[in-house]
């Protein structure tokens, strides 16, 4: 991180060049005059990915690796969003085990990438400590406990995707392989245990000390009528939204803005939108287990929250859940009698969407009849939130120009963690414009 703080004529400019504690690069550029905020940018200047074009002219089968490589952390978002798109263009639904075994492995990505967060990445904000390493020389026990539950989340992912780090095992219309029921019990003393810590990390991050901040936000996630959405669901927001995913582009358009090398992306004739846990939670409490809406209410949660800086709480919530349906679903596991189901090509657009750890990961895909992809579109979580982020800090700034600069900084960047950026998935658009000075 580089920070760069300037007062002249009254003038105080807050540049932050690059953002520590997030995946991929980018800035923010705070701007105050006279004591008013003038002026709030959020840069992500990652390169371009250019996904989507070169998925053009591959094979439909080649989508699930392909886009895997977008993200290292959420894969498993990539590849059944791709997956799910493919399937829906040739009349395929996956059901049954092979479902659930989706479900477990998402499982497992939402534990990894929840406890990566958490402990790695925001309870240093709230701590008050640069990094988790320095966390650790004072929490010890706290940064192993954290670390214990990751690799808990990583080993479901290597026992059904083959390895942690972009899968290979998921294919289009299920898996290359499915594993036992006596290999999916290795994974239960882990998990038993990952539940109990889940519960506890709850009790530790409800003690924080929260900013104040909750703005009037459009939440939009998945809604699924018979479990917490992760791996399907409808598109719903408090504010109306409800549709079937292949209506995604009549709600959210996205836009370029000269200072991102990510598009910004609007409700349409209404503004800025927020995906992640803080969404999840407010349009799916209902469908949480009776542990884990235990633990928040336990934790003072309501039924919804609007403080983004609570979010921390809300994904150890989803992570308790996390482990408690893993568990569920290895207990009711009946091995498939074929690890897919064919899928034949045929001429048509396809839509997926799942609920990444950081919200909303949707997928559109034109094929032709011989299964090569005529047209991609693929929209990241993040990059759907960078303008929710921005008007945030639009809203929590004002309030804290008391604050001495590096304080005020600390708290900008502390508000963006709040979302988990990932900004290489942000990334992907094809016209680049970027202005450096």
């Amino acid at each position: 991180m580089v920070a760069r703080n300037k007062k002249n004529n009254g003038t105080r400019t807050i540049k932050v060049d690059y953002l520590a504690r997030v995946e991929g690069e980018g800035a923010l550029h705070v701007k105050l005059k006279d004591n008013q905020l003038k002026d709030v940018k959020l840069k992500i200047f990652e390169p371009p990915r250019f996904f989507e074009a070169f998925l053009r002219g591959r094979d439909f089968r080649e989508a699930p690796d392909i886009t895997a490589r977008i993200c290292g952390i959420c894969p498993i978002a990539y590849q059944l969003g791709a997956s799910q798109a493919m399937e829906e263009a040739c009349g395929v639904k996956v059901t049954g085990p092979l479902r659930d075994l989706r479900r477990l492995i998402y499982c497992g990505e939402w534990i990894e990438s929840h406890v990566l967060h958490v402990f790695m990445l925001h309870a240093p904000d709230f701590l008050g400590y640069e990094d988790a390493i320095q966390l650790a020389k004072d929490y010890p026990d706290v940064v192993q406990r954290g670390l214990k539950m990751k690799r808990i989340g990583n080993d479901i992912m290597t026992l059904l995707g083959g390895r942690e780090i972009h899968p290979i095992n998921i294919k289009v219309g299920g898996f290359y392989k499915v594993p036992t029921k006596k290999k999916l019990q290795t994974l239960v003393s882990d998990l038993q245990w990952g539940l109990e810590a889940a519960i506890e990390t709850v009790k530790l991050v409800s003690t924080f000390t929260f900013p104040d901040l909750e703005p009037d936000y459009e939440f939009v996630a998945l809604r699924h009528p018979n479990e917490y959405a992760i791996a399907e669901g409808r598109l719903v927001s408090n504010k109306g939204i409800n549709a079937p995913i292949k209506q995604y582009d009549d709600y959210l358009f996205e836009e370029h803005v000269a200072h991102s090398t990510a598009l910004h992306t609007h409700v349409r004739e209404r503004g800025a939108c927020f995906l992640g846990p803080l969404a999840r939670y407010a349009l799916n409490y209902d469908k949480l287990s009776k542990t884990a809406r235990e633990v928040s209410k336990n934790a003072g949660l309501g039924k919804s929250c609007s403080n983004p800086f609570k979010s921390i709480i809300v994904r150890c919530v989803e992570t308790v859940y996390a482990f408690e349906e893993a568990l569920r679903l290895i207990a009711g596991y009946q091995m498939p009698d074929m690890p897919a189901v064919d899928v034949t090509p045929q001429a048509g657009t396809g839509y997926g969407a799942t609920e990444a750890p950081r919200g909303i990961c949707y997928h559109r895909y034109t094929i032709d009849a011989a299964g090569l992809i005529q047209d991609a579109k693929i929209v990241s979580p993040t990059a759907v939130n960078q303008k929710q982020i921005e008007n945030d800090l639009r809203e929590f700034i004002p309030a804290n120009l008391h604050l001495p600069d590096d304080k005020l900084q600390w708290q900008c960047e502390q508000a963006i963690r709040n979302y988990d950026p990932c900004i290489s998935c942000s990334t992907h658009f094809l016209k680049l414009t970027i202005e450096r000075q």
